[in-house]
């Protein structure tokens, strides 16, 4: 079911006012069309990650827990590069001057009211 032009109005405030408060947190959830897979990433990744599983298989067949440990390390190295976003195009947001705190606090009762409104209705 679509929601109705206040709602997606309500919603399109919250999500500014969640960039204002916490931008890293809002980053880390939302949809940034610039964070996408990196197929360079990807190949350098998969990669690391064989390398890192022959070193594995190697220091196992020679017994040499420093050549299968530097092997698991690579392994994961590789896999973590292989799974992060490129973020190149993406550019730091600006929030400019921040806000006061009584204006976060009077969104905030604002909607608190028109959640109180809503309750009254249903009872």
């Amino acid at each position: 079911m679509p929601l109705s032009e206040h709602e997606q109005k309500l919603l399109e405030q919250l999500e500014k006012q969640l960039h204002e408060d916490d931008p890293k947190f809002a980053n880390s959830m939302g949809s940034d069309p610039s964070r996408s897979w990196s197929t360079r990433h990807v190949v350098i990744g998969v990669l690391c990650a064989l390398a890192g599983i022959f070193l594995l298989l190697v220091g196992v067949t020679l017994q040499n827990i420093f050549v299968g440990v530097l092997g698991f390390v690579v392994m994961g190295g590789g896999v973590y590069f292989a799974t992060m976003r490129n973020s190149a195009g993406r550019k730091q947001r600006s929030g400019g001057a921040a806000k006061s705190g009584k204006s976060r606090s009077s969104f905030m009762n604002n909607l608190e009211e028109r959640w109180d409104e809503r309750r009254r209705g249903e009872s």
